[in-house]
């Protein structure tokens, strides 16, 4: 059994996740919810233990673990809140990308702030008229001398309006991937604004808001890799992503899974328990079931990530789609089996549905993620 098994350190890792989100995240993430709150303070809190930058090399400020550490450090904290977790999660992408692929410079410049949160980082790859079809963005920087001249939109930004840092998809060539080139753009750079603060379904303890780039002048220093290098670090950053919000659909699930069987075991009806009749216990095992088959898929994914494995993509894809859809499916029966109260906001379910839909979404639908696995598959055939 011991190849299905974690290390030593990665349950020291997944205990310390825990017990912050038991102490930290758990007690308030209701009130964050129902008041729209930006928990700054207990992310910042986050990155002392080193989960702000994950999977950052050591060299650049950050605690180098692989993508299954950093898998089992989000699914630990969405048991608390997905949406702060899934926040977590994303400023962690935008920090590796600048670690993996910056320059000396960017980096002396960025990373230190970045792995403190004292400054936080987003991705931004999504328009208002290309999500799926990303390659397709027309956000467009024009180089004049030392600068590019940066004019577009990007939707759907998490942390927009309140992060320092984002890092943009912009188009610096031709048509399609290959004109695509990666800037780090800051917030009080001028021309850039924020559009108006998204009313969301879930996700309430983040913003979410539309960056606006009118005529922004940004160094050509602060370019991310080399030009037309763009959409294959998007790309890479992705695999990273869909793990790790996958890994927050799981953490969802076993909390909304646990949070069942206590409400079963207690609520009475025809004069017993209703975790008694089988009807219950079928519903509950299945979710069980499910919730233990996308967890294992998605530990092999992030191992094979860390490793750099050729179907490294395809089993992120895999993971990301069946974890999602999986983690979702299981917190829509902890709804039903809470009956009426399921519905209610004093109880957390309602909540975690809100929160766990959006993750079939971002990071690339999953239609598209079946797309990934089947083109893939065709190929290799």
């Amino acid at each position: 059994m011991n190849q299905f098994d974690l290390t030593d350190d990665q349950r020291e890792i997944q205990e310390l996740a825990r017990k912050f989100t038991a102490d930290r995240i758990t007690p308030f993430a209701a009130e964050w919810d129902e008041k729209h709150i930006f928990p700054r303070e207990t992310i910042k809190a986050a990155a002392e233990l080193g989960f702000a930058a994950i999977y950052v090399s050591e060299e650049g400020g950050g605690i180098g673990l692989g993508r299954l550490e950093a898998a089992l450090i989000m699914e630990a904290m969405a048991y608390g809140c997905p949406s702060t977790s899934a926040f977590i999660s994303i400023h962690n992408m935008a920090a590796w990308m600048l670690d993996r692929f910056g320059s000396a410079d960017l980096k002396a410049r960025y990373l230190s702030k970045l792995t403190t949160m004292d400054w936080i980082a987003s991705y931004a790859l999504t328009e208002p008229s290309s999500g799926s079809d990303a390659a397709a963005l027309k956000t467009r920087a024009v180089k004049d001398g030392d600068h590019y001249v940066v004019n577009g939109s990007k939707q759907f930004i998490s942390g927009a309006g309140e992060n320092e840092l984002y890092l943009v998809m912009v188009r610096t060539g031709e048509d399609g991937p290959k004109g695509i080139s990666c800037l780090a753009i800051e917030k009080d750079m001028a021309g850039v604004s924020f559009g108006a603060n998204e009313k969301k379904l879930g996700w309430h303890s983040q913003p979410t808001r539309q960056l606006i780039l009118e005529d922004v002048r940004v160094p050509v220093a602060n370019l991310v890799g080399g030009e037309g290098e763009g959409f294959r670090i998007a790309m890479m950053g992705l695999d990273g992503g869909r793990l790790n919000i996958g890994a927050c659909s799981l953490g969802g699930a076993q909390r909304c899974l646990d949070e069942s069987i206590a409400y079963t075991k207690d609520r009475q009806q025809f004069g017993q328990p209703i975790a008694e009749f089988q009807n219950t216990q079928f519903m509950l095992a299945d979710m069980a079931t499910d919730l233990e088959a996308a967890r294992a898929l998605l530990y092999v994914a992030a191992a094979k990530v860390t490793a750099n494995a050729p179907d490294k993509t395809r089993f992120a894809a895999m993971a990301k789609r069946l974890a999602t859809d999986n983690g979702s499916k299981i917190v829509n029966d902890a709804l039903q089996l809470h009956g009426g109260y399921g519905y209610l906001q004093d109880y957390p379910i309602e909540r975690f549905w809100r929160d766990l839909r959006v993750h079939s979404i971002l990071e690339g639908t999953n239609q598209v993620m079946r797309m990934i696995v089947g083109r893939d598959l065709v190929r290799q055939g």
